[in-house]
Formats: structure tokens, sequence, C-alpha cells
């Protein structure tokens, strides 16, 4: 299996706009190549009868009915604004 280069963690480092030390890069090198090795033991296992799942636990969106309830009158709402115009919030224009 071909080890991670010290160039290769330069380049990705230069397309990141990133800079390390001599040190770092040597390290980065180490522990990629570490995590790439660590990665390829997942293809040694047998797979064939393993469902494909999106997720590990059985998991389910917990939703509620939408309930029409009371809210503050709008005077309330708008009572601390610091601008408002016609019943609403006034904010300063972000498009030019």
């Amino acid at each position: 299996m071909e080890r991670i280069t010290k160039n290769q963690v330069k380049h990705v480092a230069h397309l990141a706009r990133l800079e390390f030390t001599e040190e770092e890069i040597e390290k980065f090198a180490f522990e990629l190549d570490e995590i790439i090795n660590f990665a390829e033991q997942l293809n040694e296992l047998e797979t064939d009868n393993v469902e494909p799942t999106s997720h590990v636990l059985d998991v389910q969106n917990v939703l509620r009915e939408d309930e029409v309830k009371p809210s503050l009158p709008r005077e309330e709402t708008l009572r601390n604004a610091p601008d408002q115009k016609d019943g609403q919030f006034k904010v300063p224009s972000v498009l030019e």
C-alpha cells in the first residue's frame, strides 16, 4: 500500500491555504497514513449479507401535529422594536 508523502501533505495544505512547519508536515503525513490504513481495514470485513442502512440505530423523526396557539398581540411584540412601519419590524436593507 502506498504511503502518504510529505509532498502530498504540502500540496493539500497549499490548496487549503494552510501553512505548516516541517515537523507538522511530517506529523500529519504519519497521522493521515495511519487513518487511511485503519479505513483500509474495513475493506477486509465480510459485508455481503449486511443490509445497507443510513443509520446504525432505528431512528425516526418525532413530529407533532401543528396546533394554533395564542401568541403575543402585535403591539406588544413591536413595543421594543428599534424601528417599525405598518405593524412590521423595519430593518436596514441588505441588498444593493
